[in-house]
């Protein structure tokens, strides 16, 4: 079982930035591909990014170049930092876990979600 939760979402203006954390329980963190996910008011849930266990990392076009995913497996946690961000990226955050040593890009692929964090952009 791992728990996820996520942390540092808020209100900031357009061209600002933000840095979501998502902290996992277990001792096992290091063996998880750890993804972020959103979904915007009235939206379907879309893919963010991926890191994988090996530190690669995957992103959506739509955040390409703006958003830079990392992860701490000392610290049992996974970051999404967002930079330029515009209006078109304010919805809720997620970030899911699966035992995988690829790069999941469907919400299907994982097993553990957290509860979300709300990011709204300002413009």
């Amino acid at each position: 079982q791992v728990q996820l939760v996520e942390s540092g979402g808020g209100l900031v203006q357009a061209g600002g930035s933000l840095r979501l954390s998502c902290a996992a329980s277990g001792r096992t963190f290091s063996m998880y591909a750890m993804g972020w996910f959103r979904q915007a008011p009235g939206q379907e849930r879309e893919f963010v990014a991926v890191i994988s266990t090996s530190g690669g990392t995957v992103y959506a076009d739509s955040v390409k170049g703006r958003f830079t995913i990392s992860r701490d497996n000392a610290k049992n946690t996974v970051y999404l930092q967002m930079n330029s961000l515009n209006s078109e990226d304010t919805a809720v955050y997620y970030c899911a876990a699966v035992v995988s040593n690829w790069y999941p890009r469907r919400q299907d692929d994982y097993y553990y979600w957290g509860q979300g964090t709300q990011v709204t952009v300002s413009s």
